[in-house]
């Protein structure tokens, strides 16, 4: 199933926050304008009230109305929207301006209510101020949303009149549609284009992204050497492009090491197997004695031991470098390994006339068979290059970062520039590559295939520690530091 697009789904995404932002403005300014709106309108209705009652006020008796009609009704000239209707005290209407407008008839009810399309209005007395607090909303008979407000009004003969103010208000809730359906339409059209353009600049900026994957498209087994130019990406991408070159550099280190690992196997393997096809050879081209031939078997015999170890060695570190190579970690007494692998080699050590010694005290926590081996292929190393005479010590000690186990003697020291190469495999000080004699060790000696000391630099590698060699004219130290 293909994934979903990173430039789309951030654009959608920006577009559905763009839609709810301007759905939440623009209620903010639909509910704000209303309230201006009505409040703007409120205000002119108590103003024209007030206005009303001031002028009504002037008047003497409630016929004087009449005669003053004009004067009184000019107050809601200019605005179509609003009426007037002035009550004598027996609830007779008296003057009327624009009831079109509001398309309802009101008679007094009471003494303190005007009843209007059914809804009672309260009247303002004529002593109390008016406010918008005072203004009713209603509709009249026709639906049509009125709002408007009753008051009294003393005359100076002490009559009471009664003066209502109302205004239609359509017009308002038109102009409010309109306002609302253009919010929609340029909201919409505000979403649509900032999803397009949210589209077109993520795909811009998820250019160097199609850059990278160009770059690392050209990676080849002929070009694992190719790295991605870290100067020329955003900064947010550099740990990124940096992770990746540096996986590329390992991969390129791994297999250089493997073509280098392949090419020393084959030549190590064709050795032993061209000696053994040559004295075959030799050993055919004429009829030979029984003596002759028993000894061709056993130089033969020799040569596949000698493929057999360099087989099991090779295995061995591909299994160690399996993630789920298991280690059954235990704690012990290093000196009485020491002792015990020593005591394992002292008939080799005797052979070529070489002392070997065990020194210090330890505990440590490590994998047994693993720590034999790794002891083991170092002592071999040790006893194929001390001269006869010389002397082996093997040392364990505790420091203040694990346990240091030290192997050395005496003898040819190395040059400084093969210290480190010496654990690659297949690596030898001598260039001619040759074979030097075996020790026969069943523990793990590496002969002459040259995977011994590659073998313990993983064996302390799964371990967590390291190995190194130090080698002056004194000695030659290999020291195992266990963490």
């Amino acid at each position: 199933m293909r994934g979903r697009s990173i430039t789309t789904t951030l654009a959608l995404a920006f577009g559905a926050t763009t839609l709810a932002v301007f759905v939440l403005v623009g209620n903010f300014l639909y509910r704000a304008l209303e309230q201006q709106v009505s409040a703007q309108d409120d205000l002119s209705i108590v103003l024209s009230a007030r206005h009303a009652r001031r002028l009504a006020q002037e008047i003497d008796t409630s016929g004087g109305i009449r005669e003053h009609g004009d004067r009184i009704t000019s107050i809601v000239l200019g605005n179509p929207g609003l009426s007037m209707e002035v009550f004598d005290p027996s609830g007779q209407l008296t003057i009327e301006h624009n009831l079109e407008s509001t398309l309802g008839m009101r008679v007094p009810v009471g003494d303190n209510s005007i009843l209007a399309a059914g809804r009672s209005i309260p009247r303002v007395p004529a002593d109390t101020r008016i406010t918008q607090a005072d203004i009713v909303g209603w509709k009249n008979s026709a639906g049509t949303p009125i709002r408007g407000v009753a008051t009294d009004v003393k005359l100076l003969d002490g009559e009471v009149v009664s003066v209502l103010i109302a205004r239609n208000m359509s017009d308002r809730y038109e102009l409010l549609d309109h306002y609302r359906d253009t919010l929609k339409v340029y909201g919409i059209a505000g979403v649509l284009l900032t999803t397009v353009l949210s589209y077109l600049l993520i795909r811009a900026a998820m250019r160097p992204v199609r850059d990278i994957a160009a770059s690392a498209s050209e990676v080849t087994v002929n070009r694992l050497n190719t790295r991605i130019a870290v100067a020329s990406v955003p900064r947010e991408l550099e740990a990124l492009v940096t992770t990746l070159n540096a996986m590329l550099e390992r991969m390129d280190h791994g297999f250089k090491q493997m073509s280098r690992f392949t090419a020393d196997l084959a030549h190590d393997m064709r050795t032993p197997l061209s000696n053994m096809r040559g004295a075959t050879e030799v050993a055919l081209a004429r009829p030979r004695s029984a003596d002759e031939y028993e000894a061709l078997l056993a130089s033969n015999l020799e040569e596949c031991e000698r493929l057999s170890r360099m087989i099991e060695n090779v295995l061995f570190l591909a299994r160690a470098e399996h993630p789920q190579f298991v280690k059954h970690m235990r704690v012990f007494d290093a000196v009485q390994e020491l002792t015990r692998i020593g005591e394992y080699f002292e008939g080799v050590a005797e052979d070529a006339d070489v002392r070997m010694r065990v020194t210090g005290s330890a505990m440590l926590t490590a994998d047994l068979e693993l720590f034999r081996r790794a002891v083991s292929n170092l002592l071999a190393n040790a006893l194929r290059y001390t001269p006869r005479g010389k002397e082996i010590v093997l040392d364990a000690h505790e420091t203040g970062n694990g346990v240091r186990i030290t192997v050395s003697n005496e003898g040819e020291p190395i040059a400084p520039e093969h210290l480190e190469r010496i654990f690659d495999r297949f690596y030898r000080v001598d260039p001619s590559r040759s074979s030097l004699p075996s020790s026969g060790s069943s523990h793990g000696s590496p002969g002459s295939t040259g995977l011994g000391l590659a073998i313990v630099r993983t064996i302390m590698e799964l371990h967590g520690g390291t190995v190194h060699a130090e080698s002056d004219a004194r000695s030659t130290r290999f020291v195992l530091t266990f963490r």
